[in-house]
């Protein structure tokens, strides 16, 4: 069977952080398509990933944190301007040039919380998985990680407006019976920890 395949991709709009493409497919039919992408990425790495078959990197790190001291999971809750409101995610962010995972994770994990980093759980756990398909190539690291310290806000960027909170598993099944908004990866975290506790670090 016939499947789609891409034939041209286009740049819309390129800034900072995001760009946006027009990417021209053939449809299993035979049918001309369009798709619009948000990316990452710029113009020459998407060219490349696309018709050259340069291999797709991690855009940046997500980070699943077990404080063992004080038996929790880390999580944070950040305003973001999409929903122009608060929303609970995992503490996460872009993997800067000359980087990598591990450095990212260290990096972040200390300015949006003020944890240290301890040990990676599972070096598996470092390889990319994709947010949302449909919509973006954007990928990630997930990382289970076990850390360290007590929370600050001290590193915090002027544009970041988190809160950073320890949640032990009484608490987690409370928050997702909540009506609060929820990042999906920070929802299935705090699922886990809630049914099986310090277990999902090991």
């Amino acid at each position: 069977m016939k499947q789609n395949k891409v034939t041209k991709v286009k740049s819309l709009v390129e800034t900072k952080f995001l760009s946006l493409y027009e990417a021209e497919y053939e449809n299993k039919v035979g049918n001309i398509r369009t798709w619009t992408i948000a990316s990452r990425k710029n113009n020459e790495t998407i060219q490349k990933q696309f018709f050259e078959n340069k291999q797709d990197t991690a855009d940046g790190v997500i980070i699943a944190a077990y404080h063992k001291d004080e038996n929790k999971i880390v999580i944070i809750r950040q305003f973001r301007i999409p929903l122009n409101d608060y929303v609970y995610e995992l503490p996460a962010g872009l993997i800067d040039p000359g980087e990598d995972s591990i450095s990212t994770i260290k990096r972040e994990l200390m300015e949006e919380t003020g944890l240290g980093l301890v040990e990676v759980i599972n070096d598996k756990s470092l390889d990319k998985v994709y947010v949302s398909a449909g919509m973006t190539d954007e990928s990630l690291a997930m990382v289970y990680c076990t850390c360290e310290g007590e929370i600050s806000d001290e590193h915090l960027e002027d544009d970041e407006c988190i809160e950073a909170l320890l949640i032990s598993q009484d608490e987690a099944k409370e928050l997702i019976q909540s009506k609060e908004k929820f990042d999906i990866k920070c929802f299935l975290l705090l699922q886990s920890f809630a049914l099986l506790g310090e277990r999902v670090f090991q």
